[in-house]
């Protein structure tokens, strides 16, 4: 029985009403017996890091949706939803009701960016993991999103695999630090994240178990800070992307803007400022456990045709498995 599972970062699917208008267009106070009165404090709007969080571009979550129903994959997930419930109607809107099956769990983002799942298959139990800590900061929550786990059903109701989905720290540095000491701060906790991941999966998942580690890891899968999470009660896990096919030639960079990438195996694009060449590296990744890494019939990457990205900074990865 094929199965394919998949990871994507959405790049803020947020759901937002947005207001705009002209003071001059306004109508008068008095407008047909209907008094209107406009203050600063009657209309609240979120911000981050004083930028207004507003809904994601038509555009842009068209371009999601259409990678989505291209790769058409059982089970899905995603980083960076705001809710379930824009999750279901993105669904719906979007997608055609493509996935009968999803799960949201709020985590800890003050942007709200949450991971969740899209399956065509039944879910069983699903299982947040957003209160863990780990012991060099006990009191405080390690997980900035969460590291949400489901167990995915075939038709009849028997498990076939369990699958844990995050997203973890980014490089991000706040303007207001020191970037040096910012850097190694989120590589820090990255490196923590990684450690309890590897305790979680190690309580939960019995040797010679079929389960699958995926999401947006923010580091490349040779990073030091990844290192504790790749390997669980003794037992290593494989990487699935490691020879996985795009399903199309990146796009050529611009002249004196450097090669481009050294493989195809990559799902993120990033051109620092200066005269430095673009650095390709595959954030998303998918891991297997040992027991299921035979099973493993193929990879994917769906490469991008701009180099911002369609509709979102990374590309989606799938494997396909023979369970």
């Amino acid at each position: 029985m094929p199965i394919s599972v998949g990871t994507f970062n959405l790049n803020n699917l947020f759901s937002r009403y947005n207001f705009q208008a002209e003071i001059a267009a306004l109508p008068p106070h008095d407008a047909g017996g209907i008094e209107l009165t406009f203050s600063q404090g009657d209309v609240q709007a979120r911000t981050f890091e004083g930028r207004l969080v507003k809904a994601k571009d038509a555009g842009e979550t068209a371009e999601i949706a259409r990678r989505i129903r291209e790769m058409n994959v059982d089970v899905l997930a995603v980083q960076e939803v705001e809710h379930v419930e824009i999750l279901r109607a993105f669904n719906r809107d979007h997608l055609g009701g493509l996935y009968a099956h999803m799960a949201l769990v709020e985590g800890n983002d003050p942007r709200m960016i949450d991971v969740g799942f899209l399956s065509k298959l039944p879910l069983g139990p699903i299982v947040s993991h957003q209160t863990a800590t780990h012991p060099e900061e006990p009191q405080k929550r390690v997980f900035g999103r969460d590291l949400l786990a489901v167990r995915v059903l075939d038709p009849d109701g028997h498990k076939l695999l369990a699958i844990y989905n995050t997203h973890l720290k980014s490089h991000f540095v706040p303007h207001d630090e020191d970037p040096v000491e910012g850097a190694a701060r989120a590589n820090a906790r990255r490196r923590r994240q990684a450690e309890t991941i590897a305790r979680i999966l190690s309580a939960e998942e019995r040797r010679g178990a079929k389960f699958v580690l995926l999401g947006d890891m923010n580091d490349p899968p040779d990073s030091p800070f990844l290192a504790p999470m790749l390997e669980v009660d003794g037992d290593p896990l494989v990487n699935a992307l490691a020879a996985a096919v795009e399903t199309r030639p990146a796009k050529a960079e611009t002249p004196g803007q450097g090669p481009g990438p050294a493989s195809p195996v990559w799902t993120h694009r990033f051109n620092p400022p200066g005269a430095k060449p673009p650095r390709y590296e595959l954030f998303d990744q998918v891991w297997l456990s040992s027991a299921l890494a035979p099973k493993l019939l193929s990879a994917h990457i769906d490469r991008r045709t701009r180099h911002g990205g369609d509709g979102s900074d990374h590309d989606p990865a799938w494997v396909v498995l023979d369970l």
